[in-house]
């Protein structure tokens, strides 16, 4: 099994969604190797804080679902949550080497193959977190090379507080006439649920400067449909 190849993609960008999640157990360095290792633009992430502090990569709010022991993220440590040993795809143990990523293995990672990394910051974040999480990427010299996503349309301004031009867009699910005047407050682009745009309000997000990403399309019709709009980004499990 591989990607699914995007041949005619007319400058839209490919974003590997949770690094290739199509092929490797997602939000893990084998998964974000994988993405590095193929022609995506952009690796994405997800990132929480630890009950003592520090930060892990992984979607969920709990880990059942990537690794059977069911611990609440934000309220274990790092080293019980890095402990733990993920499943497989198959949703079995057997490989060691699936353990919950730090920020700096996945940045490095971003590094070594030249890809942007996409980084969402999970729930709500005071600036004191967002600031030590952009302030280990700045250690790392990779700020310029990380796009911010979040929900969470205050976590991305707290980070325009000390980063007024870091690329950050914000991610939601529907579509609504005040989002252009909400993005255009703060310098935001978009990343968007797929299934909220059309032909129409596509346009309208051009015309008033916007970048478009959106998310997550593993149908090659649907992509094409996308790209043919004239999305900048394409989140997606598989296609590349």
């Amino acid at each position: 099994m591989d990607t699914v190849k995007i041949i005619d993609k007319k400058g839209t960008k490919m974003i590997a969604h949770r690094g290739v999640s199509g092929l490797e157990r997602e939000n893990t360095n084998s998964a974000f190797v994988a993405a590095g290792s193929r022609s995506y633009f952009g690796i994405e992430t997800d990132i929480h804080r630890t009950a003592d502090g520090k930060f892990v990569l992984i979607h969920d709010d709990t880990t059942g679902r990537v690794a059977v022991d069911d611990l609440a993220v934000e309220k274990s440590t790092f080293d019980t949550l890095r402990s733990l040993i993920l499943t497989d795809r198959d949703g079995l143990k057997g490989r060691s080497d699936l353990r919950i990523p730090t920020l700096s293995e996945y940045i490095n990672i971003n590094k070594k193959y030249g890809k942007v990394g996409v980084l969402e910051l999970k729930n709500a974040m005071d600036e004191a977190d967002i600031s030590r999480i952009c302030g280990e990427i700045e250690e790392l010299g990779y700020m310029n090379g990380v796009i911010f996503i979040s929900f969470s349309y205050e976590n991305l301004v707290c980070l325009r507080k000390r980063y007024p031009k870091q690329t950050a867009q914000f991610l939601t699910g529907e579509y609504d006439n005040q989002l252009i005047a909400r993005l255009r407050e703060y310098d935001l682009g978009l990343d968007i649920c797929f299934n909220a745009l059309n032909a129409q309000n596509t346009a309208a997000l051009k015309e008033a400067g916007i970048t478009i990403n959106c998310w997550t399309v593993d149908d090659p019709d649907r992509a094409a449909e996308l790209i043919g709009w004239g999305v900048d980004m394409i989140t997606s499990n598989i296609l590349e």
